[in-house]
C-alpha cells in the first residue's frame, strides 16, 4: 500500500511572503518560479527580496501556459532540463499548480508551492488535471508531485476577487458528495474510513463557517473564519484523496464539469463553480429528494454559486449538443466511480432536473 496524504509542510500566515526565503533555502540556494502572470506580478518583487536575504537566488520567472496541457509541460520541461538549479516554485491557481507539478516530476526537483488564490486543493494533491491546449478536460495525470511545502500568505489570498474563494467552497463541498458516493464501491477500512470522516467534517465546516468566510473576503478581513475555510479548500480537501486513494475518488460532479467543459461559452466560469452545478445533477442522479438539493441550493444563493445553466453562459442546447455532452461525460474516468452504471441519457436527464429546479429557485429569487 502506497498512501501520499498531502505536502510535506503547510504553512499559512499573513504575510508569509516575506519569509518564504527562510523555507526555501532548504531546499537549495537556485530557485525557479513558475505560475501566472498575474500571479508572478504579485509575489515577484517581495519573493525575490526574501529569497535574496537568506541566499537564494531565483533564476528565471516562467509563464506556465495558460492551461495546464501536454504541451506546455513539455515546454517547461525542454526550457529547464539542461538548467542548473535547486528547486522549482509554483504560484497561481490550480493549472499553473498542476503544471508546475508536472514539470517538477518530470524533472525530479523539489517543488515549494505558493497558491495566490483559494479555489483548488491542488496545491496539496499528487495529481495533475490534464487540459488540451483550448481548455477542455483530457484526463487525471498521476506523472505529478506532491509539493514538499506549501506557503499560503493570507493578505494574497484576501488580495484576490472573492469569487475565487466562492469557487474554491464549491470545489470543496464536492468532496463529501463524491466520496460519500465513491465509498460504496469500497472494502471499509481504517484509511478510507478516515477518509470520509474528513469529508463529513469538511461539509460541516463549509456550511456553517464559508457565508462568513465570502463576507470576510468582501470586508477584506483576516477573520478565523476565513483562515478555516482557505485552510480546508487547499489543505484539508487534499487530504480527503490522500487518505481515501482509489476508494475516495471524484465522481459524477467532476465528470459532470468535464463533460460541460466542451462548450467554450463555459470556460469564463471557474472549475469550482461548474463542480458545484456538477454536485445538483450527481444528487438528481441518485435520486436525492428535490427539497434537499434546494436547500443546498439555498446555501449556494447565499454564497453566491452558481445553480443554473444559465448563470454559466449555457442557453439553448440542441438535442445533438445534449447527446454530445452525455456520450462524453460517461466516459470521463469520475463517472465510473459512482456506484452504479451511469449511462448517457442518466447524465442528461440529471443535468436538465438540476437546471430545472435551479431555474425555478432563480425565479423566485427574482
Amino acid at each position: 500500500m502506497v498512501i501520499t496524504v498531502g505536502p510535506g509542510q503547510y504553512h499559512r500566515n499573513a504575510g508569509l511572503l516575506s519569509d518564504a526565503g527562510l523555507y526555501i533555502k532548504r531546499y537549495g540556494t537556485t530557485a525557479v518560479l513558475i505560475g501566472g502572470n498575474i500571479s508572478r506580478q504579485v509575489i515577484d518583487g517581495p519573493l525575490r527580496h526574501s529569497l535574496s536575504k537568506y541566499g537564494v537566488t531565483l533564476k528565471h520567472s516562467l509563464w506556465f501556459g495558460g492551461e495546464s496541457s501536454q504541451t506546455n509541460i513539455d515546454r517547461l520541461v525542454e526550457q529547464l532540463e539542461n538548467e542548473t538549479f535547486d528547486v522549482i516554485i509554483a504560484a497561481g491557481g490550480g493549472k499553473a499548480m498542476d503544471t508546475a507539478k508536472a514539470a517538477a516530476f518530470q524533472l525530479n526537483k523539489p517543488l515549494v508551492a505558493i497558491p495566490t488564490i483559494a479555489a483548488t486543493c491542488a496545491a496539496a494533491t499528487p495529481i495533475c488535471i490534464l487540459y488540451s491546449d483550448e481548455g477542455e478536460f483530457l484526463e487525471i495525470g498521476r506523472n505529478s508531485k506532491v509539493p514538499e511545502l506549501v506557503l499560503v500568505d493570507t493578505n494574497i489570498i484576501l488580495a484576490a476577487p472573492v469569487r475565487y474563494l466562492i469557487a474554491g467552497i464549491g470545489d470543496t463541498l464536492a468532496k463529501w458528495f463524491e466520496t460519500k458516493c465513491s465509498i460504496k464501491k469500497a472494502v471499509p477500512n481504517a484509511i478510507n474510513q478516515t477518509a470520509i470522516a474528513i469529508a463529513g467534517q469538511l461539509y460541516e465546516s463549509l456550511i456553517q463557517k464559508g457565508e462568513k468566510a465570502v463576507s470576510s473576503m468582501k470586508a477584506q478581513k483576516a477573520t478565523v473564519e476565513l483562515n478555516d475555510i482557505i485552510d480546508a479548500i487547499i489543505l484539508v480537501s487534499g487530504s480527503v484523496s490522500g487518505y481515501g486513494g482509489d476508494d475516495c475518488r471524484t465522481a459524477a460532479a467532476h465528470a459532470i464539469y468535464s463533460g460541460l467543459t466542451i462548450f467554450p461559452e463555459i470556460h469564463h466560469t471557474y472549475h469550482g463553480e461548474i463542480v458545484a452545478f456538477g454536485i445538483l445533477a450527481q444528487l438528481c442522479m441518485e435520486g436525492t429528494d428535490e427539497e434537499e438539493i434546494k436547500t443546498l441550493i439555498h446555501y449556494y444563493q447565499q454564497i453566491g454559486l452558481p445553480f443554473t445553466l444559465q448563470q454559466m453562459d449555457i442557453k439553448g442546447l440542441t438535442d445533438d449538443q445534449w447527446k454530445v455532452l452525455g456520450e462524453i461525460t460517461v466516459t470521463i474516468e469520475d463517472m465510473a466511480n459512482m456506484p452504479f452504471e451511469v449511462t448517457p441519457d442518466m447524465v442528461i436527464t440529471a443535468v436538465r432536473q438540476a437546471d430545472r429546479i435551479g431555474t425555478e429557485m432563480l425565479v423566485v429569487s427574482n
